[in-house]
């Protein structure tokens, strides 16, 4: 048998196997599948008793292990937080929006406001064209976006409520410092304004106020809210009571019994200032009322029968 090897250059080498070493390399191949499969087999036994991996390498991936679990845990408790934090939040929110919208209603009342014009227990009225965006897919809104949302509206509903607020404090000053009604509750109307015939001597005299009589010791009251810069004596008028009103506006209560206000005090429309009397220049128990614009007497009877402003 001839082995024949081609080199470089095309040369060729050849080699004769004798009888003798063709049987052994027949032998040796023959044997090789034994070898490694009793090679594989010890191998085998071998690795079966010993772990793959030494105690240091499985020390260190549970170490691994145990911190990602611990990380996983601490992000799990955040966002649980979180979550209650937020849902804490929004229900505060929702609370404030309905106690907004209670306030509201009632300020209307309060106010006689035409509930058309800030109805709160409708959505705001909205509308507009519209143009129409790519459909991208609908989304659920985020927590992030509802509380926002909840944000702007509870911002929209205390803007109504300052208007509100406004608006009834502005009508409430006026309605306070309106002059309207008589100076007593209980009474009657016994000289008007202008000329008359003067009770003690005869004579044609000019009043410049309005007489209301009554019984001796009843109420004044105040026709309008003011600070008082005159409570004592005066020539004429007996006990006499002047309220500033504001805006140009005074009144004067005369005669009086007692007074029950002095000066620099704030009355109210309505509270009882004085006890009617007849003091100074009176031929009985009643009130003289006068009423001033800009430094000059009006008639009382244009005010004592009006209503509102």
């Amino acid at each position: 048998m001839n082995i024949i090897v081609v080199g470089k250059g095309g040369r060729a080498r050849s080699w004769h196997l004798s009888q003798g070493l063709r049987y052994f390399l027949f032998f040796c191949l023959a044997l090789l599948p034994i070898g490694l499969g009793v090679a594989g087999f010890f191998l085998t036994t071998f690795l079966a008793g010993k772990p793959i991996v030494n105690d240091e390498v499985h020390k260190e991936w549970q170490a691994k292990l145990n911190k990602q679990k611990s990380r996983l845990s601490e992000l799990k408790q955040g966002a649980d937080e979180e979550l209650m934090a937020l849902t804490v939040r929004l229900a505060e929110m929702q609370a404030r929006l309905t106690r907004l919208d209670a306030v509201g209603e009632r300020l209307i009342q309060t106010a006689r406001l035409n509930k058309g014009e800030f109805d709160f227990s409708r959505e705001p009225a909205m509308g507009g064209p519209q143009e129409q965006l790519p459909d991208s897919g609908y989304k659920a809104p985020t927590i992030d976006q509802a509380i926002a949302e909840l944000e702007a509206e509870l911002e929209d509903r205390e803007i109504q409520l300052d208007v509100l607020s406004t608006l009834i404090k502005n009508r409430k000053i006026r309605e306070d410092a309106f002059i309207a009604g008589r100076p007593i509750r209980r009474g009657w109307m016994s000289s008007r304004y202008g000329r008359r015939t003067d009770p003690f001597n005869g004579r044609l005299a000019w009043h410049a106020g309005m007489d209301f009589a009554g019984k001796e010791g009843s109420d004044i009251v105040a026709v309008a809210s003011g600070v008082v810069t005159w409570a004592s004596d005066r020539s004429g008028y007996g006990l006499m009571i002047e309220i500033n009103h504001g805006s140009g506006y005074s009144t004067r209560y005369a005669h009086c019994k007692e007074l029950d206000v002095s000066v620099g005090d704030v009355v109210r429309k309505g509270q009882t200032i004085a006890a009617m009397g007849s003091t100074g220049r009176s031929t009985g128990p009643h009130v003289h009322f006068e009423v001033y614009k800009n430094g000059r007497t009006v008639d009382p009877a244009a005010y004592i029968h009006r209503t509102h402003p």
